[in-house]
Order: structure tokens, then sequence, then C-alpha cells
């Protein structure tokens, strides 16, 4: 590659950042917090968005899609919702030459305009519930950004429904968080804690909200993915009545849904290492890459037509795979550029493994000799292929697991708290405190409430901060 990346023990931020230029997954936009999301990149939330999909639908959801311009009167009409997201909100009171008569709203979230259009479509409880997801982009003006983590426009999907019963809008609620933590540990490798957002944590507008919680390589949570029960917040901001099965009118129970392509930075920051990406293979737009070796003009033939075969056999066996025949980079200057890029699986043919009808296989999550091996038959390639790239997915995941494991430690007074959290881990404790003890804690360390895992101990304990008796334990961490 043209340039090293900067060590992540030395600077974790720039590191972070120089292996998104060096891996040309996304650029800086020309307009302050944007970022232009590159084909690689792009590629790879394109995968991110193909599996989520496909779990959506098996859940009896469907596409829909709605306007980027909201009504600033909708914005206004769940105040809790309208008091969260006022300092990020981009208007526009200006349009064909003429000002607007009402400012428009870029959307933050589509919850308003969407429950506008509920509230025409659901007449009675034959039309629940009501399954909605849209995939599109939406803006919230930040004004400190970082490349996929937080960026004033960003892409993602949205889903919205609408219940008869407070208990299925409650189940809709946790299933999507079943379904965001299904992804997020099988497609990402990524092993994200499941869990209930505290009250000052919460969604603006939601009764409860649930979150995926992530440890990046940093020690740094990073809320991957939410999900929340609205209750009838916004079905009576927008008077979504249905006529019930007694002939009565009643208000509709909700939940709405999202995970964005800060995703990916998790990805980055969750596997990567000194050299660069080390993607998933579930979702790598390349898992195998081919790199020919030849010293002499008349070896190039031969090692080509060994490339073109085993390419082939690759793809037909459904593996996402690309032949590096740049002619004008050495085998080295190649090796570590896919380095750069994370592809889990390379595959080196020179002249002497053509000689032996072989292959060289290796593999990105374990760098030099260790993750190699010579001589593997031509006739074995796709299924020996298929084997180290369902190891590498076990793999990633084991290891991501194990750091997590080593940097949750058990709390039980202040003092080990601001130990643990200024060593970068987290902190897991009994918590009895108070919204304002929660603030309180912010501010003094950075830390806060991840969130209560749905995976509770179901004992109690004494408060590490009140010495209160507490039925619950949480996570505190510092996050992105």
């Amino acid at each position: 590659m043209a340039e090293s990346v900067t060590p992540r023990s030395q600077d974790y931020s720039r590191w972070y950042l120089d292996v998104i230029r060096e891996a040309a997954l996304a650029d800086y936009g020309p307009v302050k917090g944007t970022m232009v999301i590159r084909p690689y990149g792009y590629a790879l939330w394109e995968n991110v968005k193909e599996q989520l999909d496909r779990r959506f639908k098996e859940t009896g959801h469907e596409n829909a899609y709605f306007p980027l311009f909201i009504p600033y009167s909708f914005i206004e009409k769940e105040k809790t919702h309208i008091a969260g997201f006022s300092p990020e909100l981009a208007l526009v009171t200006h349009a064909g030459g003429k000002e607007l008569e009402e400012p428009l709203v870029v959307r933050p979230t589509s919850e308003t305009i969407i429950n506008h259009m509920f509230s025409q479509w659901i007449q009675s409880w034959r039309d629940l519930p009501l399954l909605i997801n849209q995939w599109c982009n939406v803006v919230r003006w930040e004004l400190r950004t970082r490349p996929f983590l937080r960026t004033s426009e960003f892409l993602w999907q949205e889903g919205h429904t609408a219940h008869a019963t407070a208990e299925e809008a409650e189940e809709e609620a946790v299933r999507m968080l079943g379904v965001y933590t299904d992804f997020a540990v099988n497609e990402a490798a990524i092993p994200v804690v499941p869990g209930r957002k505290s009250n000052i944590e919460k969604f603006a507008g939601a009764d409860r909200s649930y979150t995926i919680e992530a440890m990046m390589g940093d020690g740094k949570a990073l809320q991957s993915g939410t999900s929340h029960n609205l209750g009838q917040n916004f079905a009576k901001a927008f008077e979504i009545r249905y006529l019930n099965e007694s002939n009565e009118r009643a208000y509709v129970w909700q939940t709405s849904w999202g995970l964005s392509t800060r995703m990916v930075g998790g990805i980055i920051m969750t596997h990567g290492d000194d050299k660069g990406l080390i993607l998933p293979p579930r979702l790598a737009p390349v898992q195998a890459v081919i790199v020919p070796i030849w010293n002499k003009e008349g070896e190039k033939e031969t090692v080509l037509q060994v490339v073109a075969q085993v390419e082939a056999t690759l793809k037909a066996a459904g593996i996402r795979v690309k032949s590096d025949r740049n002619e004008q980079n050495t085998a080295g200057w190649k090796f570590n550029e896919w380095e750069m890029k994370g592809v889990p699986l390379r595959i080196e043919i020179g002249p002497k493994d053509v000689a032996k009808q072989a292959v060289v296989f290796a593999r990105r999550d374990r760098p030099g000799k260790e993750g190699k091996e010579f001589g593997i038959p031509l006739a074995e390639v796709a299924e020996r292929a298929q084997e180290w790239l369902t190891e590498i997915q076990a793999a990633l995941l084991a290891r991501a697991i194990a750091f997590r494991d080593a940097n949750i430690i058990d709390v039980t007074s202040p003092e080990q708290f601001r130990e643990v959290v200024a060593s970068s881990q987290w902190a897991r404790v009994r918590w009895a405190g108070t919204d304002e003890q929660e603030r309180q804690i912010k501010e003094e360390t950075g830390a806060t409430i991840r969130c209560f895992p749905l995976d509770q101990p179901g004992s109690s304990g004494p408060c590490f901060y009140t010495g209160q008796e507490a039925s619950e334990v949480a996570l505190f961490a510092k996050a992105y």
C-alpha cells in the first residue's frame, strides 16, 4: 500500500481513520460531517443489508419508502420526540426560489411521517399488526463526526410496527432485538450484549428502549442497534385509532427499531489489526483473493490458466472470489493490499504450485507461517476453502468473545469503578441509583449505563454506588 497505518496501540482513533482511507472504504464529503462511501465500503454495507433484509422478511415485515421531507408541524406533535432531536434537525426554509410557509425537516428518523400514514391506513383490527421497514438515509446535524460511527447523514433501516395490544408491541420490540443480536453474532462475528436502556439513555418518545452493545478493540462500547417500545405515545399524537373486535375505538401500540452504517465501523474496530481490516467471511465483499506469481514470461500463461480454473471452481461453489491479475505491482505489494482490505482467504499460485497441481492458502486472521498451508490439491480447493472460511468466521467470534469477557469486570465499589473505567474496561455492577446519580457518574467518569443485560442473575445485592438493595445488574462503559 502507499502508506502504512498508525499502530492501534499508538493512536486508536488515527488507526481507525487510516484503515478507512487505506482500505478504500470511505472518503470525506465536501460538506462537513458527511462521507462518501466508496465501492468496497458500500459492498460491505450491501452484505449487511442483505442479511438483515432476509431476516426482516422472514419475520413478516414488508419494505416501503417514505418521503425525505417532513413538515415541521409533524415533528412538533410528539413533544418528547422533538425535545430529543431539536439540536440535530436540519431545516429547509426556502425552495423553488421562495420562502416556504412551513419549514421542512430533513428526516432524522421517520416516526412522524410514518405515523401520519398509519393513521390513514389503520381503521380496523383486521389491519393489525402492520409491520413495515424502510431502507433510507437520515440526517442528524452532528457537531463531532467520525466516518461510519457518527456522520451528519447516514444510511440505515428503520422498522415501524403497529399492534392491537401492549403485549404484542413488547414482544415485537424484543423479537427484533433478537434479530439484531443474531445478525451481529452470526454474520458480523460481534458478540453483542442485548439489553434495556436506562431511562435517561432511552429513545425520545419511547416507553422502553432496547439495545445491542458491542465492545470495540479499545474497550469502548458501541451502541450497534436499537429497538423501541413506543407504547401509545405516537398513536395519541397522530390519532392512530382502530375499531377493535368489541366495536370500540382504541389506540394502537407501536415499536420502531433501527441499525445503521455504524455497524461497518463496529466491524472495523472489533476485528481489525495493525495491518488493516479483518472481515468476517460471511460479510466480506471478497471472501477469497487469488494472487498469481511468476518470474519469467514463459510461466505467466500456465499460471493464469490455473488461476482461471481455481476462480471458476470457487465461484461455482458460491464463494465471492477475485483474481488479482494486475501486473504493475509485485506479489508482496498485493499481499499487503489484500491484507489491508481484510480479505479472509488468500490463495497463492506460482509455477511450482502449477507443477504440483496444488495451491497455497493463507488466512488473514493468522499472520505468518501459522496461517499458511502449502500443497492444497486443485481437486480439493472449493471444499477446503469453504472449511477455512467457516473456521475463520468461528475464530473471529471466539477471539472477540474472549476479549469482551476479559474486559467486563464485576465492580462493587465507587473506587474500583473509577479504576475499571479509567482502564477502558466495562464495569458490571448492581444498580439501584436514580437518574440524577447516573448523570453524576457520567459527569465524573465519562461512563454511562450501556444497558441492563437481558440475561440477569436473578438475585439481588447491594448497589455499588448507593448501598441499597439492587435487583438488577447494569453495564457501565465509555462509549462512541
